[in-house]
């Protein structure tokens, strides 16, 4: 019998295929996403006990059609609307569609619910959070432990989202080509927040939540085998890949943060560091260069250090320099300014970041503090310092930052005695 993980991974899998099957012939998303989750649930209650059905994706296909064959009909004002959709489409057509579907690995499919789920007319928390339930098959409750909210809030965000995608007449279908590049960006931009997210959880008392980072690569994945060509989709996996690698070893037996500079290389997941490596090499040869490949580029260069001090810091920040020139954005100034401080000392980093403070986009934030806290210790000016360690953890809602940024606060007291 399969165990009780497999079957997660396995319904994880599966829902996307699932929903884009009864999505493209039924026509409407809102109705077939509650049928899919509902089909989901029961497979999760039935198959550890029953076993996992010959043909799993066309035992979810008849479940989902037939919940939302009965709630259509429920439904007064679709009762003559839901009779003719059973007519003319049958659960049992839609089974090879979906097994054919999973026995290719969905991609297609998968492709056009994340342009769907990252329609332009939702907030990027409603694209985060339906990506996360329709594509990802993440639970509500999952999403909602995932970014510390109650489940009803959640609840409401994804009901929210699916309603305005209904309202704005979306289908089930690849944008258009004029629409395609701008609407890739978004998608890309959505799976980047969700590995964020979960490499470095901006709340709450862990450092990471590796469910999200997962599915991010996942998705990513699926992305990937779908556009194999795109510089940027192969850039964007890279940097999953490259940045995870280093989980391991960001966090001790307590749970507290490890940076970069002291972290147990060996702990490196060298299968992604690889992996990884690969991918951006390839990309940078073959590709225009975009802000997706410079950054995995750049943790391709940590990545390759044995050591701490045998990273290549003129190199990477040649490379942000790039990333600025390509995309002017404050958060890359502030890693140019780390890496100019490692290659030409603390003074010229502190150079750089002095025009963020007047930045109100990064102003408030606590990695620039944080930054520039560190800068400072380097430069010698430990009351200075001292009051940006504070600052810094006044700022970030993250405990282990926050415990992390303590930590070396304390450090500079004791030093100055």
């Amino acid at each position: 019998m399969t165990a009780g993980g497999d079957i997660e991974d396995l319904l994880r899998r599966l829902a996307p295929q699932v929903l884009a099957a009864l999505a493209r012939h039924y026509g409407n998303f809102e109705t077939a996403e509650d049928a899919v989750q509902e089909a989901l649930l029961a497979a999760a209650t039935q198959w550890p006990a029953q076993g996992v059905p010959s043909s799993p994706s066309g035992w979810l296909i008849t479940v989902a059609s037939r919940r939302m064959t009965d709630q259509l009909r429920s439904e007064q004002a679709s009762r003559q609307r839901a009779a003719k959709i059973a007519a003319r489409i049958p659960a049992d057509e839609l089974i090879a569609p979906a097994a054919d579907a999973a026995a290719a690995g969905g991609q297609d499919d998968t492709l056009i619910l994340l342009f769907l789920c990252c329609h332009p007319s939702l907030t990027q928390a409603s694209q985060v959070a339906l990506t996360l339930r329709a594509v990802g098959g993440l639970t509500t409750a999952e999403i909602a432990r995932a970014f510390l909210v109650p489940e009803t809030t959640m609840a409401q965000r994804i009901s929210r989202a699916r309603q305005r995608i209904k309202a704005g007449g979306a289908t089930f279908e690849m944008p258009l080509e004029h629409e395609l590049a701008d609407r890739l960006r978004v998608v890309q931009h959505v799976l980047y927040l969700i590995f964020n997210e979960g490499y470095t959880a901006t709340s709450g008392p862990g450092l990471h939540r590796p469910g999200l980072t997962a599915e991010a690569i996942r998705l990513a994945r699926d992305l990937h085998r779908a556009l194999p060509d795109d510089g940027e989709v192969t850039g964007l996996l890279a940097l999953m890949l490259l940045t995870d690698a280093r989980r391991p070893a960001r966090t001790r037996p307590d749970g507290s943060l490890v940076p970069l500079s002291e972290q147990d290389r060996t702990r490196w997941d060298r299968a992604s560091i690889d992996e990884g490596t690969r991918l951006i090499t390839s990309a940078l040869a073959r590709a225009p260069v975009g802000p997706y490949q410079l950054q995995a580029a750049i943790a391709a260069v940590h990545d390759e250090a044995a050591h701490a001090e045998d990273t290549d810091w003129p190199q990477i920040a040649a490379l942000y320099r790039l990333l600025e020139d390509l995309v002017p954005n404050p958060m890359i100034t502030l890693g140019h300014a780390v890496a100019v401080a490692m290659a030409q000392g603390p003074a010229a980093g502190l150079a750089l970041l002095e025009p963020l403070t007047a930045d109100d986009r990064l102003a408030g934030h606590h990695r620039l503090h944080a930054v520039r806290a560190h800068l400072l210790e380097q430069a010698g000016d430990h009351e200075a310092a001292l009051a940006s360690y504070r600052r810094a953890a006044r700022l970030t809602t993250s405990l282990p930052e926050q415990h992390y940024l303590h930590s070396r606060a304390a450090r500079l007291r004791r030093d100055r005695r």
